[in-house]
């Protein structure tokens, strides 16, 4: 889909066997690029109740059903307007004020169509994409980090794809997609296929079609496919827009002038809008504006029939002595000959000026912008700051760019062709490594490996033998083994990157921060939290000194630190990381990010290790959705998702739910997992525990047993996970009456515990809880007190009073003295 509007027409009295009906779609069709048609009103409805939240539609309906029909849709917030066909607008005049969302009334298509004509100008008009950057965000360097995404990535891909030659197989490529994807109309891709040349791309561009639209909602979200796709029309637009430019800035004799703008901002918006006042705005869009005033004027008094958009006015005084921003009129390049249009190229940048309400009764505003100046300091700034985000040249630097927005089906497209057409070795181990990394962030470990070390064997033929590059490149093998759960490898190759990194880079480098960080991660899997954490720290102490607070590199190692308190049963430590985690990624990555996923996946932890299920399961459903929008089917990612909600409505007694998630995660992990994985471990008490909270002792039993004959194969003796398995095993042996075989199995959980955990772990308390109920069974009540207050102990350092944990062992601790 190239927009994110449809068109819908419903009319139950229709026959599309006509060729009536045949002729009224193609007319349609011409303006709307393509229409959903229903002869079944709750079909209507249902389509519209289960669209995605950000879809917006145009509804077409006859007269004769509009009333059976409106009033259960018309609150939709995905309904954006209504087109009456057929209707006598006498007869009801009243229906528009009734109900907002009627647009026109009108009795022949031919009025219908100019109308829905007029629909989405204002649609697109009100849709183009902003970024807002306040004076406060341009202050210091520490802030650069809080740029809104777009206006990052709109910068860095206008800069990329304006540099990049596009032949004539990127037009043939663009017709293909079109083709294959239906996103223009069979005519229109025909008709461009036989005309488009460069110097037709602002009439392309102007044309009513998809061809307009599908740039615009690109831009507008960010969609890597259609952009690159669209590269050589982007790019051909905007050197035309510089072609006129130079035609015509003598005829403005140096003097400033003004342009204006009408259009419906979102009142969330208007709100950033207030706050950016001698700030920045930038349209990320190619901008369309008017020599008159009247003409915008109309656009900005149309958007208050909703009542969620603020009526604005934008009026630009242009410099034409500005050269860093191409502008034109291109009245006489325009398919659109009777506007007074002036075309700015995209991600132009204006300086908010003043911001004045023009109607008191009505949210109508007038704000007032100034083009900013090639010399502009902060601009520059932000400018040479975003510069640095992405190395390389071209399309390596693409590549790099859409791996940092999560954009990996594409960035694997684009490394193979640059594969392919590598003409040297050190060129190929780039992109090998760099494959290395898409198939590592698509799931796809033991394809990743491959990858990484075929990069890694010709890095170390042909660069010197202390090259930071190779440090990078053997961090990104460990990062692999890591996750495949090959452990020893990983650490291998880790300190072979920080021996390099030790040698060549100074103290404070990135690469140094690293390696030990990646170090740390081992540490991490293998059980050794508080050196895990230690490792960590010292990332931290590095990255302080060298990064802007905000910056990416720091979510990812406050994620780190968070996990390690988690893990070591700090909860309130661990939630605050992980809250700090979740702000910069919000300050810095787009809303769709997979990242975003691991930051509400791991907040959910916390509050599910705390007991507190309601607050979990919201955190790790919406981790699961993102994974399910962002991941391939299998990933690996999914299946902790999967894991974790399991483990949740375990909790909640909902069993059959916990079940069929835990299976689901199961089912991932032996499509894309080693048979010895620890996750497999993790999977198998996840399944124990819900066939002993349904009485199933002897399933989960077996569970159990295979969970300790893989963490027997893949981990270390003292990790805690194995210590996992042994503990229950010992409950369900303690369910079934066996006590000698429980207090075994809980004593060989509490050895390892009290080796790998701080003393006030919650898992010891349940250990030490686990034994008291044990010796309470076999008659020894003092043994039993005794640990039942060790327990005790160890949790009211670490949850609330009112927690069910404590009020439980507090009962038991006064059952178990009126026995002695």
């Amino acid at each position: 889909m190239a927009q994110n509007y449809l068109f819908l027409w419903v009319d139950t009295s229709i026959d599309q066997k006509t060729e009536d009906y045949e002729n009224t779609v193609k007319q349609i069709q011409a303006i709307t690029g393509d229409v959903n048609v229903f002869t079944q009103l709750d079909a209507c409805i249902d389509f519209l109740t289960d669209a995605q939240e950000d879809m917006k539609f145009f509804l077409i309906v006859k007269d004769t059903m509009f009333q059976q029909l409106v009033p259960h849709i018309h609150d939709i917030p995905q309904l954006d307007s209504v087109y009456i066909l057929n209707g006598i607008k006498t007869l009801y005049e009243e229906w528009p004020k009734k109900y907002d969302k009627i647009k026109s009334i009108d009795n022949n298509i031919d009025d219908l169509c100019q109308a829905l004509q007029i629909g989405i100008k204002q649609f697109n008009q009100d849709s183009i994409a902003m970024s807002f950057i306040t004076v406060n965000e341009m202050a210091p360097s520490d802030s650069l980090n809080l740029l809104e995404p777009t206006f990052m990535y709109t910068q860095l891909f206008k800069e990329i794809l304006l540099d990049m030659e596009h032949n004539k197989e990127a037009i043939k490529d663009f017709i293909t997609y079109c083709r294959h994807n239906d996103s223009v109309s069979s005519t229109i891709i025909d008709r461009f296929e036989k005309e488009y040349n460069p110097q037709l791309a602002i009439w392309w561009y102007t044309f009513q079609s998809n061809i307009y639209y599908m740039l615009n909602y690109a831009l507008r979200t960010m969609d890597a496919d259609i952009i690159i796709n669209m590269g050589f029309f982007l790019r051909d637009v905007h050197q035309q827009i510089q072609q006129l430019y130079r035609q015509q800035v003598n005829d403005y004799e140096k003097k400033p002038f003004l342009v204006y703008r009408g259009q419906g901002l979102m009142i969330s918006d208007f709100e950033k809008l207030q706050k950016t006042k001698g700030g920045l705005i930038s349209f990320n869009n190619f901008l369309s504006t008017s020599t008159n005033k009247e003409v915008s004027l109309g656009f900005a008094q149309a958007a208050l029939t909703e009542s969620n958009k603020v009526g604005i006015l934008f009026i630009m005084s242009i410099d034409p002595c500005i050269k860093s921003t191409s502008f034109a009129s291109i009245k006489e390049m325009s398919s659109l000959t009777e506007e007074e249009e002036i075309l700015f190229s995209m991600h132009t940048v204006f300086r908010v000026s003043a911001i004045k309400q023009i109607d008191s009764e009505n949210q109508l505003y007038q704000v007032e912008l100034q083009l900013t100046s090639d010399d502009d300091s902060q601009l520059r700034l932000l400018t040479d700051w975003i510069r640095k985000e992405t190395a390389g040249t071209g399309w390596q630097r693409l590549g790099s760019l859409l791996l940092k927005i999560g954009q990996f089906n594409k960035a694997e497209e684009l490394f193979n062709v640059l594969l392919q057409q590598a003409s040297n070795e050190g060129e190929k181990a780039i992109y090998y490594i760099q494959l290395g990394n898409v198939y590592y962030n698509q799931g796809n470990y033991e394809k990743s490996i491959r990858y990484i070390e075929h990069g890694l064997e010709i890095q170390k033929k042909v660069l010197p033998l202390n090259q930071p590059e190779l440090a990078a490149s053997y961090n990104n093998a460990g990062f692999v083994y890591g996750s495949m759960g090959v452990y020893s490898k990983a650490l291998s190759y880790y300190e072979t990157a920080l021996e390099i990194s030790k040698k060549t880079l100074p103290s404070n480098h990135a690469l140094l921060a690293a390696s030990y960080n990646n170090i740390g991660l081992v540490y991490e899997n293998i059980g050794q939290y508080s050196k895990a954490l230690s490792f960590f720290e010292k990332v931290l102490e590095i990255c302080q000194k060298s990064l802007p607070s905000n910056h990416p590199n720091l979510a990812t190692l406050y994620n780190n630190i968070g996990k390690m308190y988690d893990k070591m049963g700090e909860y309130s430590k661990a939630l605050s990381f992980y809250k700090k985690t979740l702000e910069i990624r919000q300050k810095t990555l787009p809303s769709n990010h997979p990242d975003f996923a691991q930051s509400y996946h791991n907040i959910g932890m916390v509050y599910d290790n705390m007991g507190d299920n309601s607050k979990a399961l919201p955190f790790y459903e919406k981790s699961l959705e993102i994974r399910e929008k962002t991941l391939p089917l299998n990933h690996p990612d999914l299946a902790t998702s999967y894991n974790n909600i399991g483990g949740v409505y375990n909790n909640m007694e909902e069993h059959s739910k916990a079940l069929s998630s835990h299976q689901k995660a199961l089912k991932i992990r032996e499509k894309t997992l080693p048979s010895n994985h620890p996750d497999f471990a993790q999977s198998y008490n996840n399944i124990g525990s819900v066939y002993y909270k349904m009485g199933e002792h002897w399933n989960a039993l077996s569970f159990y047993e295979k969970a300790v004959e893989i963490g027997q194969k893949s981990l270390s003796s003292n990790h805690p996970d194995l210590a996992t398995s042994y503990h229950n095993i010992g409950s369900v042996y303690d369910d079934m009456g066996q006590y000698s075989k429980a207090l075994s199995s809980h004593e060989q959980a509490l050895e390892i515990r009290q080796k790998s955990l701080p003393s006030n772990h919650p898992d010891l308390a349940a250990t030490c809880y686990g034994i008291g109920f044990v010796c309470f069974k076999m008659g020894d009540y003092w043994k039993a007190l005794s640990y039942f207050e060790r327990a005790l102990d160890i949790r009211q350092r670490v949850l609330p009073s009112t927690h069910p944990d404590i009020i439980t062992m507090k009962r038991n601790i006064e059952f178990i003295k009126q026995r002695l």
